[in-house]
């Protein structure tokens, strides 16, 4: 048996215990180790945002952290805005960049955020849009989408906002951070 063949046939009894090389195509390059297991999923609660019992604020895998749905909701748990489409709007996305931060980013580490807005018109959805733009860097906004619904978990919420943020290093790059804070 040739060396080649007892190494494949020691990977299968073993169950492929190890990290395996990358194909000779792939874009590491041939002999890359890559590990088997993804990372552990972390499951976040930011403690200036309210928390719904049964669910995260966040789940954070590797350096991409998955938002759950963020309403205007001050740390108290009182809707900001009552009414008012942008001022919840504001209170949503600052409790989407509290949960960034305590995940070790930045709000402009977020790279897709939905906008859920109840009853909204294409006006509105401007408004809501330039609001939004000013979370991050010129020209580095996230991939943005925006909905109308029909409605929301409570009566009074007009808007929720979801997001995607890939984190961009292990410390948060502050010279990309606005440094606001949920009220």
């Amino acid at each position: 048996m040739n060396r080649a063949a007892l190494a494949a046939l020691t990977l299968l009894v073993l169950g492929g215990c190890g990290p395996a090389a990358a194909p000779a195509s792939s874009p590491g390059g041939p002999g890359r180790i890559y590990p088997m297991a993804p990372p552990a999923p972390e499951f976040l609660q930011a403690p200036a945002v309210p928390a719904i019992a049964g669910f995260s604020s966040a789940v954070k895998v590797g350096q991409t952290v998955y938002l759950a749905g963020q309403v205007p909701l001050d740390s108290t748990g009182l809707l900001v805005g009552r009414g008012d489409r942008t001022a919840q709007l504001r209170q949503a996305l600052a409790n989407a960049s509290a949960v960034v931060r305590y995940a070790r980013g930045v709000p402009a580490d977020i790279i897709r955020l939905t906008i859920y807005c109840v009853g909204c018109s294409p006006g509105d959805f401007d408004n809501l849009r330039a609001e939004a733009a000013g979370l991050f860097p010129k020209d580095e906004g996230a991939a943005l989408t925006m909905l109308g619904v029909a409605a929301l978990p409570e009566p009074e919420l007009l808007v929720a906002v979801d997001a995607v943020a890939v984190l961009r290093g292990a410390y948060p790059d502050r010279n990309r951070d606005p440094g606001t804070t949920p009220q």
